[in-house]
């Protein structure tokens, strides 16, 4: 039996991911959700906050460069999501945020998120 889990609504909708992809954040959000959960094993809870931080702003604008190179939606964001991936913490990164040097830098960012979420929430 399969169950589905609801992907949480964005709860920025003035900046962050869905801010900045406009018009089509409506049809990005559910893709860039599942794409980013896929990725880094994250639960979806984190994803949101990863994606409604200035993080996800950064990530969308990714997203909107691989549209204008003429990437349809989800190859955009798979391509955006895939490369996040492929980057990793560096030293300095380490120092401003405190995640670990190695990890992969989409990885660190969505973990980073939810523990700021979870200290706002506090």
């Amino acid at each position: 039996m399969h169950t589905h889990t609801p992907i949480p609504a964005t709860e920025n909708t003035e900046w962050g991911f869905w801010g900045t992809l406009g018009e089509q954040a409506e049809a990005a959000w559910p893709l860039a959700m599942t794409s980013i959960a896929e990725a880094t094993g994250e639960p979806l809870e984190s994803v949101q906050a990863f994606l409604d931080s200035r993080h996800g702003r950064h990530f969308a604008d990714d997203v909107l460069n691989g549209l204008a190179a003429g990437d349809d939606l989800p190859s955009a964001i798979d391509a955006a999501t895939q490369r996040w991936m492929g980057w990793t913490i560096g030293r300095q990164t380490r120092r401003d945020y405190g995640i670990p040097r190695g990890l992969p830098y989409l990885t660190g960012f969505v973990v980073h998120a939810a523990i700021v979420a979870e200290g706002i929430e506090a």
